[in-house]
């Protein structure tokens, strides 16, 4: 996300107890800051962002997904299975229950939103630095083109 040699003096200062590379199966408890990419779309992301807005001090929406639903919550303009309808072959597994794909805030109460697909590496660089240093992030509403 082109925060480069950032990204190493921010990695001294956090310690990462949760995400795809971290081998932990349950979120833990007591986290202070969370950054939650994707929208929420089934009842497995419903039962988990409860879980993580539960046990996190402040949540962060990282990215258009969860901010908005973005491109997943296209799918809201289909009638429920309609995209299964286009195959022939049936699923082979079993496919989980989808719900109406929502962002983040409609589910959990949100602090912090950085917007963007990604969002701004500097915007991400800022707020992170802003709570690791206990302050509030410096967040006004980016324009397209700025």
């Amino acid at each position: 996300l082109d925060m480069d040699e950032r990204r190493l003096a921010l990695a001294d200062r956090i310690e990462l107890v949760f995400g795809p590379l971290v081998d932990v199966k349950e979120f833990p408890e007591n986290v202070d800051v969370t950054l939650v990419e994707g929208a929420v779309s089934t009842d497995a992301d419903l039962r988990k962002i409860r879980q993580v807005r539960e046990r996190t001090r402040l949540l962060v929406s990282f990215g258009d997904c969860a901010v908005t639903g973005n491109v997943p919550a296209l799918r809201n303009l289909l009638a429920p299975g309609a995209a299964f309808d286009v195959y022939e072959t049936p699923p082979t597994e079993v496919v989980p229950e989808f719900l109406r794909v929502r962002p983040v805030h409609e589910i959990v109460p949100v602090d912090f939103y950085l917007p963007g697909c990604p969002p701004p590496a500097d915007l991400i660089h800022d707020t992170l630095v802003a709570l690791v240093e206990g302050r509030r992030p410096e967040l006004g509403a980016p324009r397209f083109g700025n």
